[in-house]
Order: C-alpha cells, then sequence, then structure tokens
C-alpha cells in the first residue's frame, strides 16, 4: 500500500518560487552565465560590459551562501580588477544572493574599464596645447581662474553687468576644437554651446557673457531679497537656485493678498510689491538677532528635522509658534480625541491648536 507525500507546507513553497524567481532574474541579467551543475553550486560563462565579454567562474557552497563563495577569473578579467580585490570581496560577503553579487561585480567593473581607459587614453597632439595657449591669450590671462596639468579641465570667468563674478568650467576632449567641450554653469536654466570645428574659448565666453545678460534681471530680483530679508532656505543660496523661504512676521497674510493684489505694480520689484499687498515689512538678518524670531518648531525645539524646517505656524493672535508639519502629525495622533477639538489655547500650553496654516514661502521662477 502507498503511504501518500506529505504536503509541502506554505513556507517551503514560497522559498522555491523565490529561488525560481532569482534564478530567472539572473538569466534574465546575465544570459552568458550558466549553472553547471544540478545543484546549482557552479556557475560558468561570461559578464558583459561596456561591449566587452569577460570569463569568470563562481563555486558556491552547498548552502549558495556567497560569503563562502569562490571567485574564479581568466587572466584578462583578472588583470582589470586589479586593485578591486579587497572591494570584490566584501560585496561577495555582504550580497545576499548570486544575483546581487554580479549586479555588484558589473558595476565594479565597469568603474574598473573607465579607470583603465583614462589611464591609456592617448594624449592630445602639440597643436593641442599650442591652439590652447592661443586663444587663452587672445580671450585675456586674467580670465583664466584654473586649468589642471594636462589643460583637459579649465575655468574661465566673467563678470555680468551688476559686477556679479561666474564661473564657466569647460571639460576639453583630446580632439578639441573638433569636439566641442563641456561646459558647466550656476544657472537657473540650462545652458548650450553654439559648436562648430572654427569655434574657439573666444565663443564660448562670448555666449556666456551673452546668458549672463539675459539672466541680469532675475539675479538682481534675487540679490534684493538676499541682502533685504531673512532668508531660512537656502542658508547658502547658489545662482542656480530659484526659491527662497524667508522669516515674516506672522499675520493674515492670506487676507490681505487677496485685498491688494491690485496694488502689484510690474515697474516695481518683486520684494517692493510684496511688501505693498502683504502690507508688511520684512525683516533682515543684519538689522535682527536670531533669538528675536521663534523659528524652532514647538513640539521638537529643532529648528531642522530630517532637512525640513518648520512650515506650519499657529494662527492663535498671541501665538504664532511655528511647527514641522509630521510632529504636528504625531502630535495629534499622539493625544487623547478630547485636546483635538480645542480651539483657543496657545501653543505654549499645548501644542495643537488645530489653527494651523502654512508659513509664507516666495518661489521665483526664471
Amino acid at each position: 500500500m502507498c503511504s501518500a507525500r506529505p504536503p509541502t507546507s506554505p513556507l517551503r513553497r514560497r522559498g522555491r518560487r523565490a529561488m525560481e524567481a532569482a534564478e530567472a532574474s539572473l538569466l534574465r541579467q546575465f544570459p552568458l552565465l550558466l549553472p553547471q551543475n544540478r545543484a546549482k553550486t557552479v556557475y560558468e560563462g561570461f559578464i558583459t560590459a561596456q561591449g566587452r565579454d569577460f570569463h569568470l567562474k563562481i563555486l558556491l557552497p552547498e548552502d549558495l551562501q556567497l560569503k563562502n563563495a569562490r571567485l574564479l577569473c581568466s587572466w584578462k578579467l583578472r588583470t582589470i580588477l586589479c586593485g578591486y580585490h579587497q572591494i570584490i570581496q566584501q560585496r561577495m560577503k555582504h550580497s545576499p544572493d548570486l544575483m546581487s553579487f554580479m549586479m555588484e561585480l558589473k558595476m565594479v567593473l565597469e568603474v574598473a574599464l573607465k579607470n583603465k581607459q583614462e589611464i591609456h587614453a592617448l594624449p592630445p597632439p602639440p597643436q593641442f596645447y599650442s591652439s590652447l595657449i592661443e586663444e587663452i591669450g587672445i580671450l585675456g590671462w586674467d580670465n583664466l581662474v584654473y586649468a589642471d596639468s594636462c589643460f583637459s579641465t579649465i575655468k574661465l570667468k566673467a563678470e555680468d553687468a551688476s559686477g556679479r563674478e561666474h564661473l564657466i568650467t569647460l571639460k576639453l576632449k583630446a580632439k578639441y576644437p573638433v569636439e566641442s567641450p563641456d561646459c558647466f554653469v550656476d544657472f537657473p536654466v540650462s545652458f548650450s554651446v553654439s559648436w562648430t570645428p572654427q569655434s574657439s574659448l573666444i565663443s564660448i565666453h562670448s555666449q556666456f557673457l551673452a546668458a549672463l545678460e539675459s539672466l541680469k534681471t532675475f539675479w538682481d530680483v534675487m540679490d534684493e531679497i538676499d541682502e533685504k530679508t531673512w532668508v531660512l532656505e537656502p542658508e547658502k543660496p547658489t545662482r542656480s537656485a530659484t526659491a527662497r523661504r524667508i522669516a515674516v512676521v506672522v499675520k493674515p497674510l492670506g487676507i490681505k493678498l487677496s485685498r491688494n493684489i491690485h496694488l502689484w505694480d510690474p515697474e516695481n520689484t518683486l520684494l517692493q510689491n510684496l511688501k505693498d499687498v502683504l502690507e508688511i515689512d520684512f525683516p533682515a538678518r543684519a538689522i535682527l538677532e536670531k533669538s528675536d524670531f521663534s523659528m524652532d518648531c514647538g513640539i521638537c525645539y529643532a529648528y531642522q528635522l530630517d532637512g525640513a524646517i518648520p512650515d506650519q505656524v499657529c494662527d492663535y493672535s498671541q501665538c504664532g509658534q511655528p511647527f514641522h508639519q509630521i510632529c504636528l502629525y504625531e502630535k495629534q495622533n499622539i493625544l487623547p480625541p478630547r485636546h483635538k477639538i480645542k480651539k483657543e489655547v496657545c501653543c505654549s500650553h499645548l501644542k495643537n491648536t488645530g489653527q494651523i496654516r502654512p508659513k509664507v514661502t516666495v518661489a521665483l521662477r526664471s
């Protein structure tokens, strides 16, 4: 009489399905790496990176734990990964499965290949340097801020009409000027260079100056806000920053905004229009001390919490205490229901008035 096979437990079935899914994923990502035995403790094949295939073999223990596995590389692969052995051993030790390790190995291999290419790249011809020196001479050596030893990276400066200094970083390629350099600027908008094989540093600098002129009004507005108000965020704004969070005296600003919006005058600056419409004077950092403002959260007593600053304010006329939104949420869920209906209690007594509204944020876009 045949005995029935005991049913497979749900946990075992889930484990088998997870293993099958991992094997299918490994086959999709690395189709040239195949198991060599039924136990799948030996894998051999190729790993592909930057269009090149490299032979390797992986020996797994019976429990398939990567921390006790061995990686056998071909001579070519071993040469490229020379200097990365410790990193690979660390990744193998902490990888939960073969798929994860192979992805980590591919990332390391791509970095190693890129570094090898940069080391063995042929230097530019002598004409590259002679023409570059000539162009810098015409442009003016006083406009050159930085150049590395190979002249592959240089930084040029320029002033806008308001006297602000700006930098442009150029990554020059070996085939310059046939190939256009990569340009990096601190602009609030994208900056692309019109380039031909006959172009030069002079043409780039001219286009850079033209872009500075087009952004002059925007930076004038932002500088006025930075100089005459207390900017909370960002603490050190860059020229590409298009938003400011500023400190204001807590008043019913929403009502004033809707009532006085007709006072907005396009001929005035942004800051002056905000003063007229909101009927307030913005406090300036140069005049007041930080202690003059209650900027810390009334619940956690900190200003920044996981990168966020207090953006909710109590509407109670004698309070104005700011809060982090997450702190209010957690406080509401902790307090018993009878406290949640309080409406006219100052935040210094109960950090839960229910009268919370966002602080003013001025966001500018070019």
